[in-house]
C-alpha cells in the first residue's frame, strides 16, 4: 500500500448510509481504507431492519447503533471526533446545524443543502461555533484530476482560456432488461427551489472547475427540459458561462442522455495546450500541445502529484478507482480535522467548506432564473473569500516553503501538508526562533509559545492553518 502517514484513527459516526442507500458502502469502504478512521456509531436508516443489518455489516457494536440520529447525537457527544451525513440531500440541513450546534464536527455528502439561503446559514453558524465542516466532492480525489491541477499551475497549459465540462447519465430515461421503468428514491422527484438534478450532479462540475482553475462564475445562460420518464421533474440541463480572469465555459449535466451510466468529462483548454479526462478511464490524462504533440499522462509517467506514495496503493498498470478517489478524499479531512482539533483552525487544497457550496448555489440559481428567463444572469459575487482564501494560502505557503528549503529541497513526491519540516532537520532549534520572527514579520501575527509547541506547528499543514488563524484575527 501506499505511504499514508498513521496515527490513531478518528472515531467516526454515520447518520445514514445504510446498505441501501446510494452512497453508504462508498463512504465506509473509503473512510476505513487507509486507518485513519474506525465507524464506531451510527443511526444508519429509520427502517429497523436496515438499521440493524448495515450496524452488522460495517461491524458497529449494536449498542451503538441508534434508532433515532438526534438520540445519536446526544449519547456520542464527546466520543466521536466526526460525524458523517449521508441522508438524502433535503433531509442535511437539519442534520448539519444541529450536528454545528453541539459542537460535533461535520463531514457532509454533498449537496450541502438545498439552496443558497441554506448554505448562507451554515456557513454563518459553522463561523459563529467555531465549528468543523467538511463537504465531500469525491472526484477531485483521483490522483490525476490531482496531477491535472498541478499542471495547470506550473503553466504547462498556458493561460487557461475555456473551459467543457459534462456530467451526463442515462438514470431518468433507460429500463432495465425487462422494460421495467426506473424507480428512484422519493426526494429525487422533487423539485425544489433547485432541482435535484443540480444538486445531485451540477455541484460536481462546479467544484472541480474551481479546483482546477481557480476561477469563479460571474455569468451564465441556461436551458433546462424534461425528457424522460419523470415529465415534471428536470432531466437535462446545458449552459455557456462566463467566469472570473476571462474564462469561457459550457456546462452540460443530464439523466437522459441514453449510453452515458456515467459519463463525466472535463476538457480544460490553455493557451500553450489541453487537457481531457474521462472518469471511465480515470488513470490516463489526454494532453495536447500547440505543436501538434499528443501525451496519454499516467501514474507510471514522470508526474509531479499522481505518482506519490499516497496514491500508489498497488502499482501503475493497476487502475485506482471511485472508491480509491474517495479513501483519498477521506485522508485529507483526517489531516484537516487533525489540524483543526490541535489549532482551532484548518488549511486545505482537497477540501471544502460552506464556503464553495454558497458560490456553487450563486451559480445554480443564477442557471435556473436563465432558463425560466431566457437571458443572461449575473451570478451575485461571493463569497470573495474563496478566491481570497486560495490566494492567501498559497502566498503563505510558498512564504514558507522558501523558509523552510533554504538548505535544501524537501524530497519529491512528499505530502506538503503533512511534512514534518522540525523532526527531519530541516529547521533546527536556532533557525525556528528566526524562522518564527521572518513570519510574524512578514503576515504581521503574534505566534503564542502554546501554538509553537504543538504538533500542528511542525507539519507545513498546520503552520499554515496557525497562519492563516492569527491573519483572520487582525
Amino acid at each position: 500500500m501506499g505511504t499514508v502517514v498513521q496515527q490513531q484513527p478518528l472515531q467516526l459516526g454515520f447518520i445514514g448510509g445504510a446498505l441501501h442507500s446510494a452512497v453508504g458502502y462508498a463512504h465506509f469502504a473509503a473512510s476505513m481504507m487507509d486507518n485513519q478512521w474506525n465507524l464506531a456509531a451510527g443511526c444508519f436508516s429509520r427502517d429497523p431492519q436496515r438499521n440493524r443489518q448495515a450496524s452488522q455489516a460495517y461491524g458497529v457494536a449494536l449498542e451503538r447503533t441508534y434508532k433515532h440520529w438526534e438520540e445519536m447525537m446526544n449519547a456520542e457527544r464527546g466520543k466521536l471526533d466526526a460525524i458523517a451525513i449521508l441522508t438524502p440531500t433535503p433531509l442535511h440541513y437539519e442534520m448539519v446545524t444541529s450536528c454545528l450546534k453541539s459542537g460535533i464536527p461535520v463531514i457532509c455528502e454533498k449537496a450541502l443543502c438545498t439552496n443558497l439561503a441554506e448554505s448562507k446559514e451554515i456557513q454563518a453558524l459553522c463561523s459563529e461555533k467555531k465549528g468543523f465542516l467538511a463537504v465531500t466532492y469525491n472526484y477531485s480525489g483521483y490522483p490525476i484530476i490531482r496531477e491535472l491541477r498541478q499542471m495547470i499551475k506550473n503553466g504547462t497549459l498556458g493561460q487557461i482560456i475555456h473551459f467543457q465540462a459534462e456530467m451526463p447519465q442515462e438514470g431518468f430515461i433507460r429500463t432495465d432488461a425487462h422494460g421495467n421503468k426506473p424507480v428512484p428514491q422519493a426526494w429525487r422527484l422533487v423539485d425544489g427551489q433547485v432541482p435535484t438534478i443540480h444538486l445531485d450532479l451540477a455541484v460536481h462540475l462546479h467544484q472541480l472547475i474551481f479546483y482546477l482553475t481557480g476561477q469563479i462564475p460571474e455569468m451564465v445562460i441556461s436551458d433546462q427540459s424534461s425528457f424522460g420518464w419523470f415529465r415534471n421533474i428536470v432531466d437535462n440541463v446545458t449552459c455557456l458561462c462566463r467566469y472570473s480572469n476571462d474564462l469561457q465555459g459550457q456546462i452540460w449535466f443530464s439523466k437522459s442522455a441514453i449510453g452515458h451510466r456515467n459519463g463525466l468529462r472535463l476538457r480544460i483548454y490553455g493557451s500553450a495546450a489541453s487537457a481531457e479526462w474521462y472518469q471511465a478511464s480515470p488513470e490516463e490524462l489526454l494532453v495536447s500541445f500547440s505543436d501538434g504533440r499528443r501525451q496519454i499522462v499516467d501514474r507510471a509517467a514522470s508526474v509531479q502529484e499522481a505518482g506519490k506514495p499516497r496514491y500508489t496503493r498497488f502499482k501503475p498498470g493497476h487502475p485506482s478507482g471511485y472508491v480509491e478517489a474517495f479513501a483519498n478524499l477521506y485522508v485529507d479531512i483526517a489531516d484537516c480535522l487533525r489540524q483543526f482539533k490541535s489549532a482551532g483552525a484548518w488549511s486545505s487544497e482537497e477540501v471544502f467548506d460552506a464556503h464553495l457550496a454558497i458560490n456553487g448555489f450563486q451559480l445554480l440559481e443564477a442557471m435556473v432564473r436563465s432558463s425560466k428567463l431566457h437571458r443572461w444572469e449575473t451570478i451575485e459575487r461571493g463569497p470573495e473569500s474563496i478566491l481570497k482564501d486560495a490566494t492567501a494560502t498559497d502566498s503563505m505557503l510558498k512564504f514558507v516553503l522558501k523558509k523552510i528549503e533554504k538548505n535544501g529541497r524537501i524530497p519529491a513526491g512528499t505530502d506538503i501538508n503533512a511534512f514534518n519540516y522540525i523532526d527531519t532537520g530541516f529547521i533546527d532549534s536556532i533557525g525556528l526562533i528566526k524562522f518564527i520572527a521572518e513570519i510574524e514579520t512578514e503576515f504581521c501575527i503574534d505566534i503564542p509559545e502554546s501554538d509553537i509547541s504543538s504538533q500542528a506547528f511542525k507539519t507545513i499543514g498546520g503552520l499554515i492553518s496557525i497562519i492563516k488563524n492569527k491573519a483572520a484575527r487582525k
